[in-house]
């Protein structure tokens, strides 16, 4: 379906990311992995999808809280084909009362889960436009649509990520370009695992009743959300089926935004 088309993933070494990377990859999607470390094991990672889906993919060191090196990365993935697809997911947290929150961590996560997708989509709709075709879906949060205390910086970024997102649809409506936000609740993934080893110990309750009482509280089905569903509607923007769904936030919650 992606065949030959070429997608970047920022923050893909892990957990939503890296599952919605190999989901492109498994449509024949040539891919451009991220992440601001530069391992063997990243590169790895690239070699790995390249092997499993017979296609070309590329690590590239991009640190998502500098503009330019958002700028570089899709100059980068450039070098393998026009890029067609851009998912931004690159995303960082922190837990305070606003009156405490660090003015450091404020701009770290304001860079890094509003700014960047900001200058990402900058650097590649020149050539979305030029092809008249692309799909640019960004990662945001059921965050996106409602709120939660002591996350002043995340809520903030992840509304913001909604606002751009219905901005750049309508600048690129007559283009053959869509721009999309999926809105997760909590994802089961190696970060939330560690939250509930922490919650666990904090509330002194064992693992499942962490789970349903404490973690999922605000999500319905009290069930997360896999990384492969998060993958699947990413997959499904980028198709042809989906060429008149654009601005749109898409809820996966288990229900949490019903409430």
């Amino acid at each position: 379906m992606l065949k030959g088309k070429t997608a970047i993933v920022t923050g893909s070494t892990s957990g939503i990311g890296l599952g919605i990377a190999k989901a492109l990859a498994a449509e024949g999607a040539n891919v451009v992995v991220n992440s601001f470390t530069d391992t063997a094991g990243d590169h790895a990672i690239a070699e790995d999808i390249a092997k499993a889906h017979d296609v070309t993919a590329k690590y590239v060191k991009a640190d998502m809280s500098k503009e330019e090196e958002c700028r570089a990365l899709v100059e980068a993935a450039a070098e393998i084909g026009p890029v067609q697809i851009l998912v931004n997911n690159a995303g960082i947290q922190h837990v305070a009362k606003v009156e405490e929150f660090p003015a450091e961590k404020w701009h770290q996560i304001i860079a890094i889960n509003l700014s960047s997708a900001f200058f990402t989509i900058a650097a590649a709709v020149p050539g979305m436009r030029e092809a008249g075709w692309g799909r640019i879906v960004n990662i945001a949060s059921a965050h996106g649509l409602t709120a939660s205390p002591y996350k002043s910086a995340y809520v903030s970024a992840k509304h913001g990520i909604l606002g751009l997102t219905k901005t750049v649809a309508l600048e690129l409506a007559e283009a053959g370009v869509t721009c999309n936000a999926i809105c997760p609740g909590y994802v089961h993934t190696p970060l939330v695992d560690g939250q509930i080893e922490d919650q666990m110990k904090v509330h002194g309750k064992d693992r499942e009743t962490v789970i349903r009482e404490v973690i999922l509280e605000r999500q319905p089905t009290k069930e997360f959300v896999k990384v492969s569903d998060v993958a699947a509607m990413t997959v499904f923007l980028c198709s042809d089926a989906a060429a008149q769904i654009t601005g749109v936030p898409l809820s996966i919650d288990g229900g949490w935004t019903a409430m």
